[in-house]
């Protein structure tokens, strides 16, 4: 029986979407409930930014090498693994009772996403023929991918409201148990034949330990300062971990990131413009949470309803983007997003003590909603430029790779930022709404620049001719 003959297909996919849909939103679904989570456990407030990073750090080192052992090993196998992994690690991390155990389970958290991601698009990939049926499989996965934000956002604020920030963990146990017994019934195993049977391990754990240590290290400097012993032995261990993962990757049998792959000048750039939205998307929802409920006092609710502005915003712009990466060039709406997002971020660096959703939130949410729904559709498109089907895997995982890990040290960076800026300044007497504010706003200062740094990278590095998308064809979803 053909894959597309396969009258289980869509049953399988909607299994695969809810699973998908539930690592997707568990980002997002933390940010409304940080400030509970701050009071409830006793974070730092420079440690706070670890619930998100830590998840986005393992799943983003973790996860080209989650692709590759699935492709090897059975796809569906290790979705289950992945699936049943993510359950038990958000069971514990509701149930933490320390900052150290809540961020230990979200870097297992991550590194689980990492095992399960990959494989729901190999398997749509092997469960859809090409054509029509596959295209509207990746169409539903994209809208999954789309809407994630503004569900994350929502659900976290009704569940952090009314029954505890725990259940934004708790939540994910009866969907990955339902999707796990319903995987076997509707999902056929599949593998790819002829690979190497080599898995670059020590490479996804350098890279990973090394990028820790970077965060780590960035976190240091609030408390004892750029050149304390402390910062520094983190930031020299990290260099010589990030030092190891290149020389392992040049030396290795099957690396996990063939670094000839950054000859392709057009796909390398995307990968550094999307290193940068990571850190704008990751930075923009931890900061804005925190200014919402601690400088203007709204609740968890509140806060989650006010992001649906800028979620909804970034699901429409999206399905139009879709549309215009056919009519114009791709170039001009990357462009035409990241423009967006950096006067949106400016908009933010003027957010005031006593500001008001209507004149400091909403223009900048609206601005920051078309922007990444123009800047996600024509980057994903342009990180497959010009790359063969042998590549088109690698180039796939790798994107979202440069998202998760810019969002992770961009956002220790923005973090850092803020929190240096505050606490001197209630160092020095001034009113914690003042201080909270101008810290926030100073982060969006950097966040803009990095924005801006993207836009001049969208002009100057992204070659045009690379960039064609034929009217019907389907824009690729990031595995």
């Amino acid at each position: 029986m053909t894959a597309a003959a396969d009258p289980r297909r869509w049953k399988a996919l909607a299994v695969l979407g809810v699973a998908y849909l539930m690592v997707v939103l568990d980002v997002s679904i933390v940010n409304v409930a940080l400030p509970s989570i701050q009071t409830d456990l006793g974070f730092k407030p420079e440690d706070l930014q670890w619930v998100v990073s830590g998840y986005a750090l393992t799943f983003g080192g973790f996860l080209l090498l989650g692709g590759r052992i699935g492709d090897l090993l059975g796809r569906r196998r290790l979705f289950m693994v992945g699936l049943a992994s993510f359950a038990l690690f958000s069971l514990l991390a509701g149930l933490s009772t320390s900052p150290e155990m809540l961020i230990a389970m979200r870097l297992l958290q991550g590194a689980a996403g990492a095992v399960l991601s990959p494989s729901v698009f190999s398997i749509v990939s092997v469960t859809f023929a090409e054509g029509s049926d596959r295209n509207k499989a990746l169409g539903i996965l994209g809208a999954i991918a789309g809407s994630g934000a503004a569900i994350g956002v929502l659900l976290g604020g009704v569940l952090t409201s009314y029954v505890g920030w725990e259940w934004i963990f708790f939540v994910n146990v009866p969907i990955g148990l339902g999707a796990l017994f319903l995987v076997p019934r509707f999902v056929n195993e599949s593998r790819a034949d002829g690979l190497t049977r080599h898995f670059d391990t020590l490479g996804a754990a350098t890279v990973t330990g090394g990028l820790m240590l970077l965060v780590y290290g960035l976190t240091q400097t609030t408390n004892y300062g750029w050149t304390s012993v402390r910062t520094l032995g983190a930031m020299l261990a990290a260099l010589v971990l990030l030092g190891a993962f290149i020389l392992i990757e040049f030396r290795s049998r099957s690396p996990l990131m063939p670094l000839s792959f950054f000859r392709h000048r057009t796909p390398a750039a995307a990968n550094l413009i999307g290193f940068g939205l990571g850190t704008v998307v990751f930075g923009m929802f931890f900061l804005l949470s925190l200014y919402q409920q601690q400088v203007l006092g709204f609740s968890a609710m509140e806060t989650g309803f006010g992001y649906l502005a800028v979620a909804l915003t970034a699901v429409a712009a999206s399905g139009l983007a879709q549309a215009l990466v056919t009519k114009i060039q791709v170039k001009k709406v990357l462009a035409a997003g990241m423009a967006l997002l950096t006067f949106g971020l400016l908009w933010f660096t003027q957010v005031s003590p006593d500001g008001s959703y209507p004149v400091d939130l909403l223009p900048g949410f609206l601005l920051i909603g078309v922007g990444l729904g123009f800047s996600f559709v024509p980057v994903s498109i342009a990180a497959l430029a010009g790359i063969t089907n042998r590549e088109a895997g690698l180039a796939s995982g790798l994107i979202n790779t440069s998202q998760q890990i810019g969002g992770a040290v961009g956002l220790a960076v923005l973090a850092t930022v803020s929190t240096s800026r505050t606490e001197d300044l209630l160092g020095k007497g001034t009113p914690a709404p003042e201080a909270l504010t101008t810290g926030f706003t100073a982060a969006f200062w950097v966040a803009a620049a990095i924005a801006a740094a993207s836009f001049v990278v969208t002009l100057v590095a992204l070659r045009s001719r690379d960039l064609k998308v034929q009217e019907g064809q389907a824009v690729p979803v990031p595995a």
